[in-house]
């Protein structure tokens, strides 16, 4: 059997890149602190002849989000596939310019992004190295790469997100485990800027298809929609 973990799954990207990776014959296990939310997103996909299971878990709690990795690896064999997505959760702590950050916004958005991802990466990378085989594929938005001052405290953590995955893909070269990280220039779904499409989840989804197939060696892929791209502050 093979089998992806999506960490932060919700009724976006989430499901889309569950929809692309089950498509492929891949069960799916979906990871989120909402109970609820995850088990109506079972219920889509296996309404679609998706095999997936529900894994409620919150990030910021690493023992917990350690334990459903555990948990999805036992009912599924293992997790071929980490995909970890802080994307739409953000907003845990305010928004803030460089002037007006205090070590606490950042030190959420850290354990939210950065730290939620290496504990995840950890749960699962033994099993990888063992089977000379796997994916990990870590997304965050395009502030990563550009940064806005308008979200200084976000984009720090999602900055030092990306700089730990370029890492780690250089790391586990020639081990035969990918790792990448996923920059999106866009919003998702919904435009939250006037007169700036919004990308639809199945646009980006299969670029994660890409990155675990045919573009393996690629430390990083940035989406954005043909001849748009957010404003830069």
């Amino acid at each position: 059997m093979t089998s992806i973990a999506i960490i932060g799954a919700g009724p976006q990207l989430g499901l889309a890149i569950a929809r692309t990776f089950g498509s492929e014959g891949f069960n799916v296990a979906l990871i989120s602190r909402n109970r609820d939310k995850l088990g109506g997103l079972v219920d889509q996909l296996t309404a679609e002849g998706v095999t997936a299971a529900a894994f409620p878990a919150d990030v910021l709690d690493r023992d917990a989000l350690t334990q459903a990795l555990k948990d999805a690896a036992a009912r599924f064999g293992r997790i071929d596939v980490l995909e970890y997505s802080p994307v739409g959760t953000f907003g845990s702590t305010a928004l803030t310019a460089p002037t007006t950050t205090e070590p606490s916004h950042v030190e959420t958005e850290m354990n939210f992004q950065l730290y939620g991802a290496i504990a995840a990466t950890q749960a699962v990378l033994p099993a990888m190295r063992e089977a000379g085989a796997g994916t990990l594929l870590f997304t965050t938005g395009a502030g990563s790469i550009w940064p806005d001052p308008r979200v200084a405290n976000v984009n720090a953590a999602a900055a030092a997100l990306r700089n730990w995955v370029k890492n780690l893909h250089t790391e586990l070269a020639d081990t035969g485990i990918q790792a990448a990280h996923v920059g999106i220039d866009s919003s998702i779904g919904v435009s939250v800027i006037p007169g700036l499409e919004a990308a639809k989840p199945e646009q980006i989804s299969p670029l994660y298809w890409e990155l675990h197939t045919t573009h393996r060696g690629e430390a990083e892929r940035v989406f954005r929609l043909e001849g748009q791209a957010f404003p830069r502050a």
